[in-house]
């Protein structure tokens, strides 16, 4: 009988364990729930993981990300090695820019009015001018520097078609053939009288060389009145001159626009000399510039101007800005 009871039991004991299934955790709702979360006493588990389960992903995170960052600083080290300070890797036709320099125009409207072309003011004691003729001599700042340093660059040397540069040398602005008559500081460069001095450059392109056009050979579309100018023995341009030139035109966009925008004169001339071309990223370098003084313009009324600069590598197309300089002049 003992005998009997013992198996008995054993079968007992084997049925409880067959049929002793897995309880489903008890969830504590809310705050209760949230804490337990936080911190489990029964398991000692931190936002559900214990100890050694956050000690081995710590471990293997920072072994990755440790890599991650390793690898990307050598990558970054190698692509460095590539580029140059001064010289970039793709040039002219090779890079976005290309070879078809934009032409820009200074003052710019203040930063309020960033993209807007409008030049427009009140002249006269009374008008808001200031801010015009502010901007664009904040722009001639660095002009103005030109051989006053105590040191000047020996490589920034003064050209002419007689005296051309170096190798390593590029040429300095000669301020005091730009900066005169009306267009001065001493003159609010016209904008008190009603009559601005807009500044027109090329936009700098690394390595871009002018292929000028000789004075016997001007193209079609060049306006007469610079046509006229080159060819006429007035100007007192030399032969160099008249061949070696990068020239600028301003005109009135419609016929009631070429009707309001009265008489254009240009300081020192309407045209830079090749020889500041190359550009190479120069310490000191300034881009030559001209001056177009409007010099007798129709006031209340909105005028549309464009401004090109002509050389047989720079094509005009006034949609995408190249080769051309578009704005709008009113003035009350």
């Amino acid at each position: 009988m003992a005998g009997g009871d013992a198996k008995t039991n054993d079968t007992k004991a084997a049925s409880a364990k067959q049929y002793q299934f897995a309880q489903k955790p008890e969830e504590k709702p809310g705050w209760e729930g949230f804490k337990q979360f936080v911190w489990n006493t029964e398991t000692s588990e931190f936002l559900g993981r214990t100890g050694s389960s956050w000690f081995k992903i710590g471990v293997f995170y920072v072994i990755y990300y440790a890599f991650l960052t390793g690898f990307f600083a050598a990558m970054l080290v190698i692509f460095y090695q590539t580029l140059d300070e001064k010289v970039p890797k793709w040039q002219n036709s090779n890079g976005i820019i290309g070879t078809n320099p934009g032409v820009g125009f200074r003052p710019r409207p203040s930063m309020d009015s960033v993209e807007s072309t409008l030049v427009y003011f009140r002249h006269g004691e009374l008008g808001n001018w200031q801010g015009w003729k502010d901007r664009l001599d904040n722009f001639l700042s660095d002009y103005k520097e030109v051989g006053k340093k105590p040191k000047p660059q020996p490589n920034h040397v003064e050209c002419s078609f007689e005296s051309l540069p170096g190798e390593d040398q590029f040429c300095m602005v000669q301020t005091n053939e730009l900066i005169t008559g009306p267009c001065t500081e001493e003159n609010n460069y016209g904008y008190d009288k009603g009559k601005p001095c807009i500044l027109i450059k090329l936009n700098k392109i690394y390595g871009w060389l002018p292929e000028p056009y000789n004075h016997t050979k001007l193209p079609s579309d060049m306006p007469e009145s610079l046509t006229r100018y080159i060819n006429s023995s007035e100007s007192g341009l030399s032969p160099k001159e008249k061949d070696e030139m990068i020239w600028f035109s301003c005109e009135g966009e419609n016929p009631a626009d070429a009707e309001h925008i009265g008489q254009v004169d240009y300081y020192p001339r309407p045209g830079v000399p090749s020889y500041f071309y190359p550009y190479k990223n120069q310490d000191g370098y300034l881009s030559p510039v001209v001056f177009a003084h409007f010099s007798n313009p129709k006031h209340g009324v909105l005028i549309s101007i464009t401004c090109k600069a002509w050389s047989k590598n720079i094509e005009h197309e006034i949609q995408e800005r190249r080769g051309t300089a578009h704005f709008e002049l009113m003035i009350d």
